[in-house]
């Protein structure tokens, strides 16, 4: 066996670090594995080749190199931390919190663990946890900006949004050229719906690093909230040239191309959306809307329960004064036309932020509000008028009981549904003998059921007699009426009360 040539293993191990530090990763590669050929068990060698791995995105060889250079030394912080970074890495947040945690075991004062602890109880939803993490990276190292950044974020999926923003702008006056703490500061302003502050942070981030597709699709989705469809189009473009493969960036710009009236376009770019990972239900159910497949049953889940959960908090501004919405008023008048006030068990499905109800307060006993969207539901919740608020999909829900209600009442949730059989049956055993189901359409002047480019099915006068009867009601009353505006314009639909007969 030949003597260890230490100082060439030293003098190599040096150069390796300068190299990896220089983003030179081949070099660097060669020079630690030489390390290797003469000494197998070299703990720098296997930790930072390890490290080397996963910066060039091979975290399972990441993995096992750090993992054997801990069996090598099991009391290096450092190895333990950049393991829990591979796990995260490889979708294991449960293990890289355990590593983190032996990482602390080692090094109580670990800046760096305490952050990236952060990071694995964030990805494993215990958010609290993960924002008492941060503040401990930062209490160590006050001028943490990373740590700041990541706070933020936490504080962001909360929707804590004027938090986040506090915590955004910390991480930027420590580091003024920290672009993704400026694209974040532009998500908090969209999620406030300041869309044109949101992109100017965009804009900053962009200057600062020109490749940034995340700010790039980001940007657009602002602009396509502020109605600058084509300027969003540029953007998602933009996006697309850094990655190609973005499939929310397909799906966004299919979405603008759509409002621009681009129909051959938007086709090519949901396809792509569609071949680049974007969610299959998604990308048919908007194809249907341009008319190139069969309509499903019922917009996708998914797809509803996102729509929702990013209007919460400005749904009712939207609504009210953008759409000059009125259904759940003229609803609602319409129910208190059938039933007495004050001893009704009465179930509003698709309740959103609850403005039906305020209006049904009166006539309940108890007032249950169903919706798919936790965010509308909080917004709900601030009313306090329901004696109960559910999460669930609205079927399956009166689907678990019969008998249970004397009013069911659905106000701009049809849109979401075409084939309304299943609804009308599910309605019908829940409520008692005599009870009332209300609802809204949009109306379909022609067709039973249609599915249209903006995603929402419109049913026909007939079409609802005659579920109506299918399933054992009897029609009280159905008003032509415009329920909302579309574009400035009127948009027709029907409101209609029934029986259970």
């Amino acid at each position: 066996m030949q003597p260890l040539d230490t100082a060439r293993i030293t003098s190599f191990l040096q150069q390796a670090v300068g190299l990896q530090q220089q983003g030179r990763f081949g070099h660097a590669e060669d020079l630690y594995l030489q390390v290797l050929q003469m000494q197998a068990d070299n703990f720098d060698a296997l930790h930072l080749l390890g490290v080397l791995a996963r910066q060039t995105r091979r975290p399972e060889l990441a993995l096992d190199l750090i993992n054997r250079a801990i069996q090598v030394n099991p009391h290096q912080a450092a190895a333990y931390c950049n393991a829990g970074a591979a796990l995260q890495d490889l979708g294991r947040p449960e293990e890289a919190l355990a590593s983190y945690d032996k990482a602390l075991q080692i090094k109580p004062d670990y800046a760096l663990a305490l952050n990236n602890r952060g990071n694995a109880l964030r990805n494993l939803l215990r958010y609290d946890e993960a924002l008492g993490s941060y503040m401990q990276a930062i209490a160590i190292k006050p001028d943490y900006a990373e740590a700041y950044n990541n706070h933020g974020t936490v504080l962001h999926k909360q929707r804590r949004h004027e938090a986040a923003t506090l915590s955004y702008q910390r991480a930027l006056q420590l580091n003024p050229k920290f672009a993704d703490a400026l694209n974040n500061l532009g998500i908090a302003r969209h999620a406030m719906h300041a869309f044109e502050a949101a992109v100017a942070m965009y804009d900053r981030a962009l200057r600062i690093k020109a490749d940034h597709a995340d700010a790039y699709c980001n940007r657009g989705m602002a602009l396509q909230k502020l109605q600058r469809f084509q300027q969003a189009v540029d953007s998602y473009d933009r996006a697309l040239r850094v990655n190609p493969r973005f499939a929310n960036a397909h799906m966004y710009r299919a979405n603008s191309l759509r409002s621009l009236g681009r129909k051959e376009e938007a086709i090519e770019a949901y396809m792509q959306a569609g071949e680049h990972g974007t969610d299959a239900e998604q990308v048919n159910y908007a194809l249907a809307a341009l008319g190139v497949l069969a309509a499903p049953a019922a917009s996708p889940t998914a797809y509803v329960k996102e729509l929702f959960d990013q209007y919460a908090g400005h749904f009712d501004q939207h609504l009210l004064d953008g759409l000059q919405y009125r259904t759940p008023a003229l609803l609602v008048e319409m129910v208190k036309e059938f039933v007495p006030a004050g001893a009704l068990d009465i179930v509003d499905l698709g309740c959103g932020t609850g403005l039906c109800g305020s209006l049904l307060k009166p006539l309940s006993r108890t007032l249950t509000g169903i919706d798919i969207s936790p965010n509308m539901l909080d917004q709900a919740a601030r009313r306090d008028v329901y004696d109960n608020l559910v999460c669930a999909e609205i079927v399956e829900f009166l689907g678990r009981s019969q008998d249970c209600c004397d009013v069911v009442l659905a106000a701009d949730v049809f849109v979401y549904i075409g084939e309304l059989a299943g609804i009308f049956a599910a309605a019908h055993r829940a409520l008692r003998v005599g009870g009332i189901f209300a609802f809204s359409v949009e109306e379909s002047e022609q067709d039973d059921v249609v599915l249209r480019i903006s995603r929402r099915f419109a049913h026909s006068a007939s079409y609802l007699r005659r579920v109506a009867q299918e399933h054992g009601f009897v029609m009280d009353t159905m008003d032509r009426r415009v329920i909302r505006q579309d574009d400035g314009m009127d948009l027709y639909g029907y409101l209609a009360v029934m029986h259970r007969a």
